[in-house]
């Protein structure tokens, strides 16, 4: 059964099937050439999304859709140009710190990809930046959204492993601002190089006014965050509260959201939930026919009878996250190998909560890498950069993102003295 259930699934993968479809049919082909009861599909694609937690993501996903319809974007890079736009490189300054503002909002690498992409690189082409820097900058900056709270990635590990959510999300904050810093670094280093333009003056009063614009932004992760870390709500009542609070200002105080916008807002909400629900139910399915069969025993005794160094097995780990997030999503890769890496990791004494930023790090890393990097191609067809050479361009920001994991994997500290 297990060798048609993955024969199956590299097929599919192969042939460019969508992977929600990819897991479904591969489960149901090894259903059959099992036989198993039927009633076993229905019961598991439903019983996956009958979670209360798993409600976060249409309503963070809504957030999302209202923020880029509702002008909050522009005000955080309005914000951003005022603080650096006597940098060198202004430009490229405001895309990663840009990216990390907007990480705390959105829950998504690929929307904020697409957000700061549609933003940012037109203007970076009327100032002579150069085409693939552009693109790898904007894909690497909003692929941070994967990592900062509230991040969707986190909300399914979390479900998937019973970890705490608000303690995923404190978590989350420092190894995201460290890749972001990170970027700003790299930036800095090629725009003295290639002497990209400054945009301006900053002053005082400059960034004060932009502050006074964009702080209704600001405070969205703010409330999320010590929402729920405080107790006062969950984090898919932190989800219907910012989405109401998301609507409020874009609609009331930034009037940019009008009446004929809302079917618009719900239709993208809903149309990006429906695809995240499809994986959801189909790696259930998937993850259940795994645990019937033991092969996450197998893979975890395999594993630790490889060596019992514990650097060497998390290295290991660490690999292999990275090779699968080059041809899965952050979704269905963790609740597909988060059941199998997580009693491994436990058994090394690596904290929950840090392994989830490790797993999340690792497939935010695969976001950006070929074949199935999804933020690239968002941001090569924005920016019309083929993807080879977006991927060459690409491979400071990876270097740059697996230094800050290495430091997560062995200094566990950063990642769980915010959370003690």
């Amino acid at each position: 059964m297990a060798a048609i259930l993955f024969g199956l699934f590299l097929v599919l993968l192969i042939l460019g099937v969508p992977i929600g479809f990819v897991l479904a049919l591969s489960s149901v082909g090894a259903m059959f050439s099992a036989d198993y009861p039927l009633v076993i599909l229905s019961q598991r694609l439903f019983t996956a999304l009958d979670s209360f937690p798993f409600m976060a993501i249409p309503l963070f996903m809504l957030a999302g859709s209202i923020m880029s319809h509702g002008g909050i974007t522009k005000r955080i890079v309005d914000f951003a140009l005022s603080i650096f736009g006597n940098i060198k490189g202004a430009l490229a300054h405001v895309v990663a710190t840009s990216g990390i503002m907007m990480g705390g909002i959105s829950g998504s690498g690929v929307a904020d990809t697409a957000a700061l992409g549609a933003v940012m690189v037109p203007e970076m082409k009327k100032r002579k930046y150069d085409a693939g820097f552009s693109a790898a900058l904007v894909a690497a900056s909003g692929s941070i959204g994967l990592i900062i709270p509230p991040s969707i990635a986190l909300i399914i590990y979390g479900v998937t492993t019973q970890s705490s959510i608000g303690d995923l999300f404190v978590a989350g904050i420092i190894p995201g601002v460290a890749i972001g810093v990170g970027f700003f670094i790299y930036s800095y280093f090629v725009a003295r190089k290639k002497d990209y333009p400054k945009e301006g003056k900053v002053s005082a009063k400059g960034v004060w006014t932009s502050f006074k614009k964009a702080v209704w932004s600001l405070l969205m992760p703010v409330i999320i965050i010590l929402g729920i870390r405080g107790g006062v709500f969950t984090a898919t009542e932190g989800g219907a509260i910012i989405s109401v609070y998301a609507f409020f200002i874009s609609a009331f105080i930034y009037k940019e959201i009008k009446l004929k916008d809302i079917p618009k807002i719900f239709y993208d909400a809903a149309l990006s939930t429906a695809v995240i629900s499809t994986i959801i139910a189909s790696t259930s399915l998937f993850g259940w026919l795994l645990s019937s069969e033991q092969i996450p025993q197998k893979i975890t005794a395999f594993l630790l009878g490889i060596t019992d160094n514990p650097i060497l097995l998390l290295l290991i780990i660490n690999l292999l996250l990275l090779i699968v997030g080059m041809f899965l999503d952050s979704g269905p890769a963790i609740m597909l190998l988060a059941p199998i890496l997580a009693p491994v990791a436990q058994s090394l004494g690596v904290d929950m909560v840090q392994f989830g930023i490790i797993m999340v790090i690792n497939l935010t890393i695969g976001l950006l890498t070929p074949p199935v990097g999804t933020s690239m191609y968002v941001a090569s067809n924005v920016s019309g950069v083929p993807i080879m050479r977006l991927a060459k361009k690409l491979m400071p920001f990876w270097l740059i993102m697996i230094t800050v994991l290495l430091l997560i994997t062995f200094i566990p500290g950063i990642t769980t003295m915010v959370i003690q």
